[in-house]
């Protein structure tokens, strides 16, 4: 019985020892990313904005940017097509057997409409980079951001737009979605269902 044991034991030692060798492994390829590289790939803009660099611009600015580059797929009223989806419209229906799912009806953050047209417009098709001279520059992205707020109705025309205007525009969507803090969330009976961190 005692050897047994003993036996496992050893087998339990000997399997954890090969899987710590295993994760510590090197196999000479791959490089750590310098912090330049880093910082190339953290373009995430959060709620809060507080990423969002320096720039300016007002809806006035961007319809002409928004004809020439994005009325293409988007429509030239914000109306969708089959290449690029609704842009403007579908308030109150997301509650409908239809919902129109546009920035003036759905989205909760100013700040994702900056990121996401930063991030991903003009589209990149088959993964290839965008062009340096198709690039967007932060004031067009400004600009993009303010027409599409003006066009849903959220800001004025000549409204301008920045890092310091942007992430305090409360969108039309925003308090439909779950709390941002774990804690705010309410189980079926109205009642706190996240308690200390963690949910259930």
């Amino acid at each position: 019985m005692r050897s047994g044991k003993l036996s496992l034991l050893l087998m339990v030692v000997l399997v954890g020892s090969v899987v710590v060798q295993a994760q510590t492994a090197r196999y000479g390829i791959g490089k750590t990313a310098t912090p330049e590289e880093v910082q190339a790939w953290d373009i995430s803009i959060g709620p809060d904005g507080k990423e969002l660099p320096a720039g300016r611009g007002t809806a006035r600015e961007g319809a002409s940017i928004y004809a020439q580059r994005c009325a293409a797929c988007h429509g030239q009223n914000l109306e969708g097509s089959a290449a690029g989806p609704r842009l403007a419209g579908g308030q109150d229906t997301l509650t409908t057997l239809r919902p129109q799912k546009s920035i003036g009806s759905y989205w909760p953050f100013a700040t994702q409409i900056w990121d996401f047209i930063n991030r991903a417009m003009p589209p990149n098709f088959y993964n290839r980079p965008v062009p340096p001279d198709q690039k967007l520059t932060a004031d067009q992205v400004y600009s993009l951001t303010a027409y599409l707020l003006y066009r849903n109705n959220i800001v004025r025309e000549d409204d301008l737009i920045d890092a310091a205007t942007l992430p305090k525009i409360e969108m039309p969507n925003r308090n439909n979605f779950v709390p941002s803090r774990l804690e705010d969330v309410l189980d079926y009976r109205g009642s706190r269902a996240c308690r200390f961190g963690t949910c259930p």
